[in-house]
């Protein structure tokens, strides 16, 4: 650690002085793990010196973290900047060694890490195919019906995309479709009004295909969905009212989910690419009429309930009976039609004629 107290005690005998100096630091009192701890302060030692703030993690005792040399501008204030990345949450403090300082310095700080990770759910993939376009899609615990805000860095750690607010549903779900230029890895960082989230790493593979314009406005809809049982045996059928353009279908997950939709020139697509670890997903030119859906599980041992969101459309519903374009390939269970009791007395009441006849 670089001292100056030498420096300073030098300073002090050679002008009279008998106070010492004084140093006050500011630092935020909470911070979300991940963004940069931000650490300023002013003082009255001579610019062009140098002086240490040290980062601590505070549990039983103190254990240093790291500690930044800072340069004092000319005029008598310092900023230092700490990565809290890799840190885990809890207490910690930052501090100017006392030794040469006032009493009446203000120099320790106590900062509260915290770790809002698990309050947001990604959806989409993390590995996209290059096609121009990134999505993005998600829920945030504790944010329906309000917004999220997303940042986007690209490969060459440029911004891309936002800060930008997209809004939630009244199930905290939220997408958004973002243009992009070229493969590699993208930041995706995440704050809604409580602040700092987080960040998710998107990895987009491929080469370029084709031309594209970046933009820094996304294209979103509202998500709405619906839920029903589901098995191999008896699969949940929906009915989606779509509007005009992309329409994007998908599951929930856990469960290897199969989609089938039916198209407005009636034909059944099937899609089932996605496993049991990711959301089954669809997606469909909508023509502002409805479309009728099919969930099943791909193993037959399965057997749960199936959510199932829609962007862009007008509304989906559980249907209460099974679509005619499904109703061909529908299980079906095999009934007796019990026979009348009239035919078997109409036989024997011809065959009691024919006989009487014979005999005469």
């Amino acid at each position: 650690m670089k001292k100056f107290v030498l420096f300073v005690m030098g300073l002090v005998f050679l002008s009279g002085i008998a106070s010492a100096y004084q140093v006050n630091i500011d630092a935020p009192v909470s911070l979300s793990i991940g963004k940069p701890l931000i650490v300023t302060g002013t003082t009255t030692l001579p610019s062009g010196i140098y002086i240490d703030v040290v980062l601590y993690y505070q549990l039983t005792t103190s254990t240093e973290v790291k500690s930044n040399v800072v340069y004092i501008k000319s005029d008598r204030t310092f900023t230092t900047v700490f990565d809290t990345s890799n840190l885990k949450k809890g207490t910690y403090k930052v501090e100017v060694p006392a030794q040469g300082l006032g009493s009446s310095s203000e120099n320790i700080r106590i900062i509260q890490l915290i770790d809002r990770a698990d309050e947001i759910y990604i959806s989409s993939l993390t590995r996209q195919s290059f096609n121009g376009k990134m999505y993005i899609a998600g829920s945030i615990k504790g944010g329906e019906n309000s917004g999220i805000q997303i940042e986007v860095v690209g490969p060459q750690n440029t911004v891309v995309f936002g800060p930008t607010y997209v809004n939630t549903n009244n199930a905290g779900l939220f997408s958004a479709d973002i243009t992009i230029t070229e493969p590699g890895d993208y930041e995706v960082s995440f704050t809604d009004a409580k602040g700092y989230i987080g960040t998710r790493t998107i990895s987009i593979t491929g080469e370029p295909t084709m031309s594209v314009t970046p933009i820094t406005t996304a294209t979103t809809y509202p998500v709405f969905s619906a839920h029903a049982k589901a098995s191999r045996d008896s699969p949940a059928y929906f009915s989606v009212r779509t509007l005009f353009g992309p329409v994007v279908l998908h599951t929930s997950s856990s469960i290897d989910w199969v989609i089938e939709y039916v198209d407005d020139k009636g034909v059944i697509h099937m899609v089932n690419k996605q496993g049991a670890l990711n959301p089954e997903r669809a997606e469909f030119q909508g023509r502002g009429k409805t479309v009728y859906v099919k969930v099943y599980p791909y193993k037959y041992a399965d057997r749960s309930e199936v959510f199932l969101y829609a962007e862009n459309v007008n509304s989906i519903a559980v249907s209460p009976t099974i679509p005619e374009a499904f109703a061909a390939t529908a299980p079906q269970t095999p009934t007796e039609t019990p026979q009348s009791p009239v035919f078997p007395l109409v036989g024997f009441v011809a065959v009691s004629i024919a006989v009487l006849l014979s005999r005469k």
